[in-house]
C-alpha cells in the first residue's frame, strides 16, 4: 500500500508542478478530454479525490450526494461526472488549484492510514482500499496526460506505470462485464517498461498481449486505439482484450 500511495503522491505532484506554471488564460485551454478545459479536468480530479476520501472513510454515498446535489439522475457514470463538473465550473483557477492540492493531500493521508484489505464502496462496486488507491493513481495519470496535451507536452514515462498496467490486467473480467461480454479466459501481459525492464502479469496463458507498457496503459485509458500502437496480441481473446481493456470504473 505504501508503494502505491507513494506513486500516487508522485503523480499528483507531477501535475501540480505543471499547474504552478500556468497563467490565468492557460486554465481555459481545451484539454484532451472533449468539451473540458484544463480547469475542468483539475476540478474533476478534485471532486473524485473527495469521493475517494469518502469511500475510504465509509461515507461514499454522502460524498457523492454532496457533489451531485440538485442534479438529475443519469444513465451512465460519464454523464454523472460531466454534470458534477458543469455544476461547479467557473471558480477562479487559484481556487480550483487549491482544491485539487487539498484533496490530493487529504487522500494520501487517508489512504496511508487505511487497511489495504478493507472493502470499500466505489463507483464500480465493492473493492479493496488498495485497489481504490491504484484506481486513483491510474485516473490521475490519465488526466495528467490530458492536461499536458493542452500545451503540446507529454508526461515523462515513469516507474508508476506497472501499477496501472497490472490494474488493467486484473480488472479484465470487470471490463468485459461492463460491455455485457463473457469474461475472457486466462490472459498474460508481457510488457516492456520505460527503462527496458520486463513487466509480466499472469502465467503462460492462451491469450498474450505484448509490447510497450506505455502503449498498453494508453490503450487501457482509452487515449489511443490499439491499432495506433505496436502492441501485439495473440490467442482466442486477443482482439476483445485490446478492445475492452480499461483502468477505470
Amino acid at each position: 500500500m505504501d508503494t502505491i500511495v507513494a506513486a500516487l503522491a508522485e503523480q499528483q505532484a507531477e501535475l501540480d508542478e505543471l499547474l504552478d506554471s500556468l497563467d490565468h488564460d492557460d486554465w481555459g485551454r481545451p484539454s484532451r478530454c472533449e468539451g473540458w478545459t484544463v480547469a475542468d479536468v483539475v476540478l474533476h480530479l478534485a471532486q473524485t479525490n473527495e469521493m475517494a476520501v469518502g469511500s475510504a472513510q465509509g461515507r461514499f454515498a454522502e460524498a457523492v450526494a454532496r457533489l451531485a446535489e440538485g442534479l438529475p439522475p443519469t444513465d451512465t457514470v460519464d454523464e454523472g461526472v460531466d454534470l458534477m463538473v458543469a455544476r461547479q465550473r467557473g471558480a477562479p483557477p487559484d481556487e480550483v488549484h487549491e482544491r485539487y492540492r487539498t484533496s490530493a493531500a487529504v487522500l494520501q493521508d487517508v489512504l496511508r492510514s487505511s487497511d489495504p484489505h478493507a472493502r470499500v464502496t466505489w463507483v464500480a462496486g465493492d473493492l479493496s482500499t488498495r485497489t481504490l488507491a491504484t484506481t486513483r493513481l491510474a485516473e490521475t495519470w490519465i488526466h495528467t496526460g490530458d492536461v499536458f496535451h493542452a500545451f503540446g507536452r507529454t508526461p515523462t514515462p515513469a516507474d508508476r506505470l506497472p501499477h496501472i498496467a497490472r490494474l488493467a490486467w486484473r480488472t479484465l473480467p470487470y471490463a468485459f462485464g461492463r460491455e455485457g461480454r463473457e469474461p475472457p479466459g486466462p490472459v498474460t501481459f508481457r510488457l516492456v517498461g520505460p527503462s527496458g525492464e520486463p513487466w509480466d502479469f499472469g502465467e503462460d496463458a492462451p491469450t498474450v498481449v505484448s509490447g510497450d507498457a506505455l502503449d498498453l496503459c494508453m490503450v487501457a485509458s482509452r487515449r489511443v486505439p490499439a491499432g495506433d500502437t505496436k502492441l501485439q496480441a495473440t490467442g482466442p481473446d486477443a482482439a476483445a482484450v485490446l478492445e475492452l481493456v480499461r483502468t477505470w470504473a
